[in-house]
């Protein structure tokens, strides 16, 4: 386990992953994380970082999905000036303010065809030109990239340059979905319950035996972050210093607190269910934020972007009593 670095598990395929994050911190070569979404890759990027020599150096990590293609050599590599009509300086790329440490790269799969060489480029020998820069330069920083998808289909797809995706996958670590990880859930849940007693000074609750039971029987398809969600909405509205859990509803993002308050649309006319759904939807969301306001009515308002008076009125036309958050 790595838990001052929020990797916490025992199960035999969590720990083989932590076993190769370990190994591959202890050397620079660039590193592919590859799992589904919440699994905590950017969480092995940072450990791979931190526990290297690199530690002292910066971290940057980006999104390449939020890089518009015809700005991401620009936001990777910088640019001199005049190299654009607005270009008055110049600038240093994403690859510079890493210097010396590590850029991590989520979401490699978003990045354009042209921007897969120009990475592919700079990965060969750590050299890049900034855009409209005739000085060829050099850094030296190591990529960890990261995907939620299967890389090897979208190379066979020619989605992916197969040429990049070899040279990073040379260190490849797989993370586990929390469906595989067995009673890693239980050691997750109880960790989550110890910070947010913490954060929120509140005694930690314990977790009922019938939670326990419906927290391993659930797919947890959002995988930890999911799992942190759910464990921080029930913590809220713990009673009695009892946590309670009741899948499936314990899963849905904004859902029901159990089975019994599945809506059933049989009999309605659109209309009708469409008036119910969103009475459900005002009546979780006022839970939630009257829960994460520790009662106060009026920080809840403030943050729901509704008038005090207004927000009273939905709290009781729903029969949601402040005193018991």
């Amino acid at each position: 386990m790595l838990v001052g670095l929020g990797l916490l598990g025992r199960s035999p395929v969590f720990a083989e992953a932590l076993r190769l994050t370990r190994r591959f911190a202890e050397t620079s070569a660039h590193v592919l994380v590859q799992g589904e979404t919440g699994t905590g890759k950017e969480l092995v990027a940072r450990a791979l970082h931190y526990l290297g020599d690199r530690r002292f150096k910066p971290f940057v990590p980006v999104n390449c999905g939020a890089l518009p293609d015809n700005l991401m050599e620009n936001e990777l590599f910088g640019h001199g000036r005049g190299a654009f009509t607005d270009a008055r300086e110049r600038q240093r790329g994403l690859i510079a303010s890493a210097e010396g440490g590590t850029l991590f790269l989520d979401e490699i799969e978003c990045l354009s065809l042209k921007g897969q060489v120009a990475l592919l480029r700079f990965l060969q020998d750590g050299r890049y030109r900034p855009l409209g820069g005739h000085e060829e330069l050099r850094a030296d920083v190591r990529v960890i990239a990261a995907s939620n998808q299967d890389l090897g289909e979208l190379v066979r797809g020619g989605q992916l340059r197969h040429d990049l995706y070899y040279r990073l996958a040379i260190m490849a670590i797989e993370l586990p979905p929390l469906r595989r990880r067995g009673g890693d859930v239980l050691l997750l849940i109880e960790h989550f319950l110890a910070r947010f007693a913490h954060e929120y000074g509140r005694p930690q609750p314990r977790l009922s035996e019938a939670a326990k039971a419906a927290a391993l029987a659930h797919d947890w398809p959002g995988n930890v972050r999911e799992l942190e969600n759910v464990v921080h909405r029930q913590f809220l509205l713990a009673e009695a210093g009892v946590v309670s859990l009741a899948p499936p509803a314990v899963a849905r993002a904004g859902g029901a607190r159990d089975q019994e308050r599945r809506i059933d649309f049989s009999g309605m006319d659109m209309k009708l269910a469409k008036a119910e759904v969103i009475a459900r939807f005002e009546r979780d969301y006022l839970e939630q934020a009257i829960a994460l306001t520790r009662g106060n009515v009026s920080l809840a308002a403030q943050h729901a972007g509704k008038e005090r008076r207004a927000f009273g009125k939905l709290l009781k036309k729903y029969g949601i009593d402040r005193s018991r958050f």
